[in-house]
């Protein structure tokens, strides 16, 4: 079961990441720890950290992709229509790398904190 207080944390800490730009060493650090913090906080155990992990990623790169998107519309149509094309990629990529990423810090994260 997704507890969305510790999804809701983890994907604004996500989009915080995310928006800093600070490097991918930075960000996947980062996505590491608030993992492992969102995992902790949901407290059921490895499967459940893993997918409140997981769905606090998703939400963040999501979030994080729509906010991208309305920056661009600044830029003009023809940013925002280039942006559109390559930009559809790149948050599927990063879709699926939060999820991964933060999952399998989750479970670790669930694990200590209990319940299985």
């Amino acid at each position: 079961m997704v507890k969305w207080g510790a999804v809701i944390i983890g994907f604004i800490l996500a989009v915080i990441v995310k928006s800093l730009a600070l490097g991918w060493g930075l960000e996947t650090i980062g996505l590491l720890i608030i993992g492992f913090i969102v995992g902790y906080i949901a407290k059921e155990g490895t499967f459940g950290g893993m997918v409140n992990a997981a769905v606090a990623g998703s939400l963040g790169t999501i979030i994080a992709a729509i906010l991208f998107t309305i920056i661009g519309l600044f830029g003009g149509l023809a940013g925002f229509v280039v942006f559109g094309f390559a930009g559809l990629i790149a948050v599927i990529v990063n879709l699926i790398y939060y999820a991964i990423l933060m999952g399998i810090t989750g479970a670790i994260g669930g694990s200590v904190a209990g319940d299985g």
